[in-house]
């Protein structure tokens, strides 16, 4: 590994934890030249997930794009990080189910649903607006009466 700060590849790792339920290695290391610590992550390397978008084309599955959405959706509510992490490698572990590793956005996008319902309504909500594209206050008051009376 290089230092972050002054780019020797010589380091000593101090502490090794397994985190994301054992899919991953986080090593605390410390340059031997410098003293500069610095954080790695190591994670099995899958095969490429892909996405295929409604008008048809693929792209590589993106858990950025991912998260970001999901914290738009979360903002301001009391939906930890740590729950949208869980949420990303579910879906992650669901497309790698599936032996073709693609997966539609239509698909992903009940997943999140599925989910964002059962842990945050008005984060539900709001995911549902932009990827159902409401296009009127009626299909989005019928969404949330749904809602409503699946709760009772």
């Amino acid at each position: 590994m290089l230092c972050t700060k002054c780019g020797s590849t010589e380091d000593k790792v101090i502490d090794t934890r397994v985190v994301d339920n054992g899919k991953s290695i986080r090593r605390r290391r410390e340059c031997l030249n410098c003293n500069n610590r610095f954080t790695t992550v190591e994670k099995i390397e899958g095969l490429q997930l892909r996405v295929v978008k409604k008008d048809g084309t693929h792209q590589d599955f993106s858990r950025e794009k991912l998260m970001n959405g999901l914290m738009a959706a979360c903002s301001k509510r009391p939906v930890s990080n740590d729950t949208l992490v869980q949420i990303l490698n579910d879906i992650e572990s669901a497309i790698q189910a599936k032996r073709n590793l693609e997966m539609s956005t239509d698909e992903i996008g009940e997943i999140v649903m599925e989910r964002l319902r059962k842990i945050d309504k008005v984060a539900y909500v709001r995911f549902a607006s932009v990827y159902r594209d409401f296009t009127d206050v009626a299909l989005f008051t019928e969404e949330v009466e749904r809602i409503n009376n699946n709760e009772g």
